[in-house]
């Protein structure tokens, strides 16, 4: 098994207190037209309106998988345009190399946590 080697440079505690991660339950996820990777989740961020991020993991799942599970997301990042679709927000990932190929786990969480609760 292989694992990138850690960052040498810190990150101030100030920098990182500006990333606001946050628990999201994934309300439907279904592939993007025309994208082999893209994959669109709709998800409950706890503010009573739906967010949208698109995330290039469809090698690794099918959506249906996903429907229901409770996930991690950094919510202040920029709005980005992806295939036509915004993105807000990015889902965290676990990535590694295991016999030669690369395998991702989406960070998945206890589905008692609700949608929203701030991670620390």
């Amino acid at each position: 098994m292989e694992i990138e080697p850690l960052f040498k440079d810190f990150v101030d505690f100030e920098t990182f207190s500006k990333s606001d991660f946050r628990a999201v339950k994934v309300l439907n996820c279904e592939a993007v037209p025309k994208s082999k990777k893209l994959l669109k989740f709709t998800l409950d961020d706890g503010t009573g309106e739906n967010r949208v991020i698109l995330s290039g993991i469809h090698a690794f799942y099918e959506p249906e998988q996903l429907i229901g599970k409770t996930c991690v997301a950094i919510t202040n990042l920029p709005p980005r345009p992806m295939m036509g679709l915004e993105s807000c927000g990015m889902l965290l990932s676990a990535l590694h190399k295991e016999n030669g190929e690369e395998r991702l786990n989406l960070l998945m969480v206890d589905p008692h946590i609700p949608a929203g609760a701030k991670l620390y």
